[in-house]
Order: structure tokens, then sequence, then C-alpha cells
């Protein structure tokens, strides 16, 4: 069993303050953001105070501010330990869950 130090909303509420300060480091105001990205006002303010936003939203968010090729770096397969294991995930990903 993997154990976490944070949890979903502590997470949330670090990206939604990095993401405030990258806007603020670029000097732009929560309007220019908003026209850049095509995120409205309302969710940019929702996100930057109580860490809600929609997947799209943030995507939008972080292609605006340039950092969007940061997000494929989540959810990587897992690194093997052994040929074996690579042999493994190389062959058959299952199309689905079985648990």
């Amino acid at each position: 069993m993997e154990y976490n130090l944070l949890t979903p909303k502590e997470i949330s509420k670090t990206l939604a303050d990095r993401l405030k300060k990258i806007r603020l480091l670029k000097k732009w105001k929560r309007t220019t953001l908003s026209e850049r990205s095509g995120v409205s006002v309302a969710s940019l303010i929702r996100f930057e105070q109580t860490a809600q936003i929609s997947l799209d939203n943030f995507l939008n968010l972080m292609s605006a501010l340039g950092r969007l090729d940061e997000t494929l770096n989540l959810l990587l397969p897992p690194v093997a330990g052994s040929i074996e294991e690579l042999e493994k995930q190389e062959i058959k990903t299952p199309k689905r869950g079985l648990i």
C-alpha cells in the first residue's frame, strides 16, 4: 500500500498557489490570464481561492502560461524495475479493470 503525505485538497491548493504566483510573476491581472486562456475570471478566482477547477480549464490556464508541457509528466506508467517488468508493460495493457 502507498502512503501519501499530502491530501488531494492540499495538492490542489498547492497547484492553485503556484499558478497564481506564476501569473503574478508575469505581472498579469486575472483578466489578462482569463482573456489569454478562455477561462472566465470567475473560474480563475474560484481556483485561486478554493483550488476548484475543471481539468479542461486547468489545462487552458497552463497553456496560456506556457507551461502545458509540464502536464505530460503526469500519470506516466510506473518505472520498470527489471527487464521482465518492462516486457510485461509493452506486451499488453488491459482494456478494462478486473477489480
